[in-house]
């Protein structure tokens, strides 16, 4: 699929490019505020043993184009202002809270004198033309991916939206390409006809190898739908876990009901229009709980109404058991300034290293930029949760939070790219093609993407490693080079040393990450126990007088509490631009954005730390584009999209 050989070499040298950095002194930075309990707040309900499950492949679907080809109850449009939903009452694609672009930290250049990661192994993964046409095809177009991954025992498991993989340690797969609505028990994504039906929209994926358990854990977001594709307004957290140490053997589904409307044992939210929505979730544990984190939004109305946190015990899930306890924790109003958290992300630990304080502790982190009126701020809040031994038996958890000083941050703005041969794009402006792909002219002038989305300034990772925090989010960067002053994405990080008696933490280093004439979004850090980690990003931008551009490519640094962030390391090339569906204003109109990722993927195994990002891996022209079978350019892609992901294997 790919021209391999010409990144070997890369590959195996660890090439470097440019990279420019800021990194904070190493002096401490204390809480602006004493931390807050919060006991009081939860809510608990009790979740069932639905069954069994394996990964069972199934026949690939067949190329050429379908209708419908998306999803007609989701909305495209969104252009990440804060709207839930379109004008028209279909749901947006990706809920956030944002108000505009915000101010990021002065970046000057720097060199660093350390040693980069060995990089050992890099492989593809999941890309779109895998989830596009697996379970025979019954499945939507669909960007951005938002990989999971999890590695252990020899394991390695990706899963993206809608698909999930498993590979052996040397990169070779070891199932098909699994459908998420297949392997959770559910009617096909949509099963076209005259009419189509629908089974529940699956999304947000992600997993956890736990090593205390040797259990895997696999957990989506399902939102129950009609057979006409119309929402229920009901949906649920689906918890897959594993009867062994092995992901190809059977795993046990729990079903966790979130839309917190007083049904199904949920608290009564009162989300306006009714149900509430539990978005993006996302997953941590530490000795004794695993936990799972959401952004709740009215379902069926704008606004947001805060994140909520679960708790449940590692080892009732872990054995199967047939009931296993949920303790809620509502943030809303429980930020130290009174406003409900906002993408409180829950920290994994390597090699069971866990904080064993106040009773057994899980942290979290989450930023508050998003709430600024500038979408800048220089605060992040640290979250604990603690006396987690008693999930084991009757949960008497304590809730605590509070403001960390850090560097300034904020929400980063539109990524440009490379400019290369964008099909998909140009089949669109050109009458005889477009007639065929959309049935008539496209009335707007279509051109290759420079607003490839960034993330909105929320924490994109937690680790808990070597008795600290580390934490990434996406923020603006500044750089002034020879030809002026610009402001690109970049990778904010902090380690921060957290403190029990009462909460707070010290800012151990922190710094950008940042490439002048190129953007970095979406990173991910991998920290070790020995506190060596990686930072894993795309990379991607129009070049300049400064450096040269490049399409979207998955990229990595290395981290630690000593230096900081390494020089940035190309882990696969892009050979081409992004030139999926959602780059194109005839399928989000003027204003929409050009969906590139809601997080990716790092995690350790042992003293490696394997990685995952979106990254574009084919390239080719509008002839390759129409050629039979149409838009599959010898089977790269599909004729709605062209997004690869990169899985790679690094010591630090």
């Amino acid at each position: 699929m790919h021209s391999v050989h010409a990144k070997e070499e890369m590959m195996k040298t660890g090439k470097a490019l440019a990279l420019v950095i800021t990194c904070g002194a190493l002096i401490a930075f204390v809480t602006l505020h004493p931390a807050k309990a919060h006991g009081q707040q939860s809510y608990t309900q009790q979740i069932v043993n639905g069954g069994t499950s394996t990964f069972q492949g199934s026949a690939t679907g067949s190329d050429g184009l379908q209708s419908p080809e998306v999803d007609p109850a989701v909305d495209l449009s969104d252009d990440g202002s804060g709207s839930t939903l379109s004008g028209t009452g279909t749901l947006v694609s990706n809920r956030t809270i944002g108000q505009g672009a915000g101010q990021g930290p002065n970046v000057k250049s720097g060199k660093k004198a350390k040693s980069n990661p060995i990089l050992n192994l890099s492989f593809d993964g999941l890309n779109h033309r895998n989830q596009r046409l697996a379970n025979n095809g019954n499945q939507f177009s669909l960007e951005p991916p938002d990989q999971g991954l999890c590695a252990g025992n020899g394991f390695v498991m990706e899963a993206v939206n809608d698909v999930v993989r498993i590979f052996d340690t040397a990169g070779n797969p070891l199932t098909g390409v699994v459908d998420l609505n297949t392997f959770y028990g559910y009617a096909a994504a949509i099963v076209r006809g005259n009419p189509s039906t629908f089974g529940p929209e699956l999304t947000d994926p992600s997993c956890y190898f736990d090593p205390d358990t040797q259990r895997w854990f696999l957990v989506v977001l399902t939102l129950d739908r009609a057979s006409n594709g119309a929402f229920l307004g009901t949906n649920h957290l689906d918890i897959a876990v594993s009867t062994t140490s092995s992901p190809l053997g059977s795993f046990n589904i729990y079903k966790l009901f979130v839309q917190d409307d007083g049904t199904q044992g949920t608290p009564n939210h009162h989300c306006a229009g009714g149900p509430c929505l539990g978005d993006f979730p996302h997953i941590g544990a530490d000795a004794n709980g695993f936990y799972i984190t959401t952004n709740e939004f009215p379902f069926f109305a704008n606004g947001f109404h805060a994140s909520q946190i679960y708790a449940l015990s590692k080892q009732a899930l872990a054995s199967g058991a047939a009931s296993v306890t949920v303790t809620q924790f509502d943030t809303v109003g429980l930020a130290p300034d009174g406003n409900p958290g906002f993408t409180v992300w829950p920290a994994s630990t390597p090699a069971s290293a866990y904080e064993t304080g106040a009773g057994g502790t899980e942290y979290f982190v989450s930023s508050v930029a998003i709430f600024s009126t500038t979408s800048t701020d220089s605060r992040l809040i640290v979250w604990a949760l603690s006396n987690t031994q008693s999930l084991s038996s009757t949960a008497a958890l304590t809730l605590s939070d509070s403001f960390i000083n850090v560097q300034t941050y904020g929400r980063p703005p539109k990524a440009d790219q490379l400019a290369g041969n964008f099909p998909l794009g140009q089949c669109l402006n050109d009458a005889a093609c477009s007639a065929f792909l959309i049935g008539g002219p496209d009335p707007f002038v279509e051109t290759e993407s420079n607003h490839v989305d960034t993330s909105d300034s929320r924490i994109q990772s937690v680790v808990f490693g070597n008795g600290k925090l580390w934490a990434v989010l996406d923020t603006a960067a500044t750089m002034t080079t020879g030809s002026g002053t610009q402001t690109k994405s970049g990778i904010a990080y902090f380690i921060i040393t957290p403190s029990l008696t009462p909460l707070s933490g010290s800012v151990v280093k922190q710094g950008v990450l940042a490439l002048a004439d190129n953007n970095l979004s979406y990173g991910a850090a991998g920290i070790t126990s020995a506190g060596r980690g990686v930072i894993a990003f795309t990379l991607l931008g129009a070049g300049g007088s400064t450096n040269p551009g490049n399409f979207p490519t998955a990229a990595y640094a290395s981290l630690d509490a000593i230096v900081g962030a390494g020089s940035i390391q190309t882990a696969a090339a892009g050979l081409g631009p992004e030139d999926g569906f959602t780059a194109y204003k005839f399928f989000v109109g003027p204003s929409g954005r050009n969906r590139w990722g809601d997080y990716g993927a790092a995690v350790a195994d042992g003293n490696s730390v394997w990685i995952a990002s979106e990254y574009i891996g084919q390239t080719c022209t509008l002839a390759q584009y129409e050629a039979s079978p149409f838009g599959s350019c010898s089977g790269t892609r599909t004729s709605l999209g062209n997004w690869d992901t990169r899985i790679s294997k690094l010591t630090p």
